[in-house]
């Protein structure tokens, strides 16, 4: 008897732990730009899944999203524009408890061939875009906390050849994050950057296989990530879990950067 009521309990236990589980983000709002593919819509996804009020923001959408707690919002994230008219919109309804910037572009060019027009649209994506963002949504944060999560890459903590804006872009993103996570703890705001390796997402996978195999062979675990292991490490960050995290640069890269 008592090892079943031992084991009765142990099982209510699970139970009860696996619905704290999937209500991590019961009414909460979370804001995510890139959410049409890659990381970015496994993010969303993730989020929707454990309950969350999603906003998914990206310039284009090629999958629509099914899920009914997704509600994907056309955005350019250079512009400022468009984050005043999210501002307004999420003012008069949830606000925001937690923005997780994922949008951005790649440029291969090393520095002495790079465009000077391709250079800042690189920037403007991959570090104005995560500027723009959290300066719109900081605000919105103040008075009840927020965690904000930005997806640098390991190339904003070490170089390869060429990539010559990315890595400038990836590199400021990184800082940035650490910036906002000293300028607004006192709001019990937390801003923390993840660091990908090579995740088989639809920009990595168009690059020349011969490009992406010599990153996997680099890579000690030996593959491409998945953008759902991205993901699961940006909802942990995100979480209470983390609530003692903050000005953090985590690598989620199968041992890349610890070579």
């Amino acid at each position: 008897m008592f090892t079943q009521a031992k084991s009765e309990t142990s099982y209510l236990t699970f139970l009860e732990l696996r619905k704290h589980k999937m209500a991590r983000f019961d009414g909460k709002t979370v804001v995510v730009t890139g959410a049409g593919s890659g990381i970015g819509r496994e993010v969303s996804l993730c989020f929707a899944t454990e309950g969350a009020t999603v906003i998914a923001l990206d310039i284009s959408c090629p999958m629509p999203f099914e899920e009914s707690n997704i509600h994907y919002r056309k955005h350019d994230v250079r512009l400022e524009e468009d984050w005043n008219s999210l501002v307004t919109e999420l003012s008069t309804k949830e606000g925001a408890d937690c923005l997780v910037n994922s949008a951005g572009i790649m440029d291969y060019a090393p520095l002495d061939e790079v465009d000077l027009s391709s250079w800042r649209r690189t920037m403007a994506v991959d570090l104005d875009g995560v500027m723009l963002g959290m300066r719109a949504i900081i605000p919105l944060m103040k008075e009840r906390g927020g965690s904000i999560v930005n997806i640098s890459s390991v190339w904003g903590l070490v170089a390869v050849s060429g990539c010559a804006a990315y890595h400038a872009a990836k590199a400021a993103v990184t800082h940035l994050t650490r910036n906002a996570a000293v300028t607004y703890a006192p709001h019990n705001i937390r801003a923390n950057a993840i660091h990908p390796g090579i995740i088989a997402t639809p920009l990595v996978l168009k690059q020349p296989d011969e490009f992406n195999q010599a990153m996997i062979s680099r890579t000690p675990l030996g593959r491409m990530g998945k953008p759902v292991e991205i993901a699961k490490c940006v909802l942990f960050m995100a979480s209470d879990d983390a609530s003692f995290m903050t000005g953090a640069a985590i690598a989620v890269d199968g041992g890349w950067t610890a070579q």
